[in-house]
């Protein structure tokens, strides 16, 4: 999640646990804890690392279940030695709370976070939420305003502990209508003989109504928007080429390999000129995404596997605000059907 969530989660969660004489205190601390992790980025851009690599380590040992575990007695101790009334083990708690609480925030959003480092299964991607929800947000910045303002106060303590209810609900509806959409993708992709194939649902930018979908079949892939409020039960799909050729005769080059790994192989390839683009296919739109990598050179016919380097292939605002609510409230513009109508194949390299 965005650097805001994560700063006043960890205060919320602090200072809901610490007494009302610290509460300032544990709401600077719990804000600093809940930053932590992403410090990672700091070393990560000072290394002479490829450009895949220094994306693909972060949310990685500092997103550690195992790593954090371990780390909060020590930042507990030395608290102590600065601060000696935080003896008490509710601080202990507080501070695990804040820092586990990061990386499983982030499992939710679609990225990947590396929760069981150093062990290498895939990054958790749970995909239920996006990487900035105001709706998530906004119940713990507001708690944690208040409780800066009157500390002391009874009802501070009482509204950062709705707050994080609050919030905490706000995420269990996420999932709820995350399996909602991927039900009725599931009973689309039937029709099309697709029910296995491999897929994420994942919410459009700001909110958990109109959602994203996107699903692997061979040399090409599907995706789909849904709107819970406004599409009932039909569910419609675009066919976009996949680059499998591409994939396959870059499938022993090491940074596309781990870039495979890490997202779960829900990328694409593209030719550009010269260029081949591996593309993450999680994070943007048909045809802008977010994380975009030049992987190789063409000679001849054949590609030059090359140290990746990130390439921006957007062609326009990635979010447009109205586009968006329209999308979400007034249901899907007329599309090509997959069911009904004839989808391009994608051309071999």
């Amino acid at each position: 999640m965005d650097s805001l969530t994560q700063l006043v989660l960890g205060a919320g969660i602090t200072a809901a646990l610490a007494p009302a004489s610290q509460r300032r205190r544990a709401l600077l601390l719990g804000a600093a804890l809940g930053t932590l992790p992403d410090l990672d980025v700091i070393p990560l851009a000072l290394l002479d690392v490829d450009a895949i690599s220094r994306v693909t380590l972060h949310r990685g040992a500092s997103h550690s279940l195992f790593v954090l575990t371990l780390l909060a007695p020590l930042l507990w101790w030395l608290a102590r030695q600065r601060w000696p009334d935080m003896a008490n083990r509710r601080w202990l708690l507080a501070i695990w709370l804040t820092l586990i609480t990061h990386p499983l925030l982030d499992a939710l959003t679609i990225y990947g976070t590396q929760l069981w480092w150093p062990l290498m299964p895939a990054p958790a991607m749970w995909g239920s939420v996006f990487v900035i929800d105001p709706l998530y947000t906004l119940p713990l910045l507001l708690a944690c305003l208040l409780a800066w303002w009157r500390p002391a106060a009874r009802l501070s303590q009482s509204v950062l502990v709705a707050a994080l209810g609050l919030s905490s609900a706000y995420l269990g509806w996420s999932l709820y209508a995350q399996q909602r959409v991927d039900a009725v993708a599931e009973r689309a992709l039937a029709r099309l003989g697709l029910a296995d194939a491999p897929r994420f649902v994942t919410p459009a930018p700001l909110n958990t109504v109109l959602w994203r979908v996107v699903v692997i079949d061979g040399d090409r892939y599907l995706q789909g928007l849904y709107s819970l409020a406004a599409d009932g039960e039909h569910m419609q799909f675009s066919a976009h080429p996949r680059g499998r050729d591409w994939l396959a005769m870059l499938a022993e080059h090491p940074e596309v390999q781990r870039y495979r790994w890490f997202a779960s192989d829900f990328v694409r390839i593209r030719q550009e000129g010269e260029r081949l683009i591996l593309s993450d296919l999680r994070m943007g739109h048909e045809p802008d995404y977010v994380f975009s990598y030049q992987v190789a050179t063409l000679g001849g016919h054949m590609p030059r596997p090359q140290r990746s380097e990130r390439v921006d292939t957007t062609r326009g605002p990635r979010v447009v605000p109205g586009e968006l609510w329209r999308r979400m409230w007034q249901g899907a513009p007329e599309l090509r059907d997959m069911e009904s109508a004839h989808t391009p194949r994608p051309m071999s390299p």
